[in-house]
């Protein structure tokens, strides 16, 4: 699509007003408890049927005036990036609890990581599109590099190595701790606060530093396999937008929900591969071989397929579970005096 510069900032400053909207009406200003509130799971339902009822209704917007072939791609690019950031949370929740951070405060503290990621996002799409632009072979890297993360994401889960990580000792945690004196304790939202003359910084800063740097190593994932959809760089910022936007909803819906998704690495392996055999067709057809195209209809059917198909399997693995503990908890004999 060609879309004029007025259109960007237009997109850019709902989006804003958005998040700063949802920041204000979750923190409750005019109530008589003053400060952050926790993130209950009725509101955090309400707020992801909003967020996900406007990137619909973008969508089709896109669909309007753009076409049916850019409105199939902004689709299939939102739900290949929502797929992402499901597994993303698992990352978030373990960075929440290695920080110990204070229920009330996670909000915030995603809100800062989603802006973070929508920043970067921004840079990485910028960069992709001149690469592509000026180098059309780049598909063959990205293909591969989606093929080899789709392998890598099988690979961790089977042996676990997500869950063994500390996400809290990061290289660049580690460098802010050498540098600047660390509070034991938090201190309200506060990132720093002065004690016995010396600046401190807080645990609330290094929770933030944590998830930029994850958000970063997110956006090396997660860019080249949009591009694997639509070139549109327009398409590709809204998509992600519009997918992290409802992320601090998902996490807070989904935090007690991790273990029930079993399946969840298997479905966002085959997505990263199917991406990548795609760009690698698509490259050898811009150069000349005869090679099928899958066209984004077919991808959008495919994404979605697998998605569906993870989540329903996730669930009914997990009533399955249960259902072999209540009869392993109902045979299992009264224990006597």
């Amino acid at each position: 699509m060609n879309v004029p510069l007025w259109i960007w900032a237009a997109t850019i400053a709902v989006m804003i007003l958005i998040l700063t909207l949802d920041l204000i009406i979750v923190d409750h200003p005019w109530s008589k408890t003053k400060g952050p509130k926790e993130f209950g799971m009725k509101q955090a339902a309400w707020w992801a049927v909003f967020y996900i009822g406007i990137a619909v209704v973008f969508g089709f917007g896109v669909m309007y005036f753009g076409g049916l072939t850019s409105g199939a791609e902004y689709f299939a690019g939102f739900v290949t990036e929502k797929s992402l950031s499901i597994d993303n949370l698992f990352v978030f929740y373990l960075l929440m609890t290695g920080f110990a951070v204070p229920k009330k405060y996670q909000h915030e503290v995603l809100l800062v990581g989603i802006v973070i990621a929508i920043v970067m996002r921004g840079i990485f799409i910028v960069l992709g599109a001149q690469v592509i632009n000026a180098w059309s072979e780049v598909f063959y890297l990205f293909g591969v590099f989606l093929i080899y993360t789709g392998y890598k994401i099988i690979r961790d889960h089977l042996k676990g190595d997500e869950e063994e990580k500390d996400f809290t000792q990061t290289p660049v945690v580690r460098l802010v701790k050498r540098f600047w004196p660390v509070t034991k304790d938090y201190h309200g939202a506060k990132l720093t606060v002065k004690l016995d003359g010396r600046r401190h910084v807080t645990p609330m800063l290094l929770v933030i530093v944590a998830i930029g740097v994850i958000d970063l190593v997110f956006a090396v994932d997660s860019i080249p396999a949009i591009f694997g959809l639509t070139q549109d760089a327009y398409i590709v910022f809204t998509a992600n937008a519009f997918a992290l936007m409802g992320l601090r909803q998902l996490y807070f819906l989904l935090a007690g929900l991790m273990d029930r998704l079993a399946y969840i690495s298997w479905g966002l392996s085959a997505i990263m591969v199917f991406i990548g055999v795609k760009m690698i067709l698509h490259a050898l057809h811009e150069n000349g071989v005869h090679v099928i195209e899958v066209g984004i209809g077919t991808s959008l059917t495919v994404i979605l397929g697998i998605m569906t198909i993870t989540i329903v399997g996730s669930l009914i693995k997990s009533r399955s579970d249960s259902d072999k503990q209540i009869e392993v908890e109902v045979d299992r004999p009264a224990d006597r005096s």
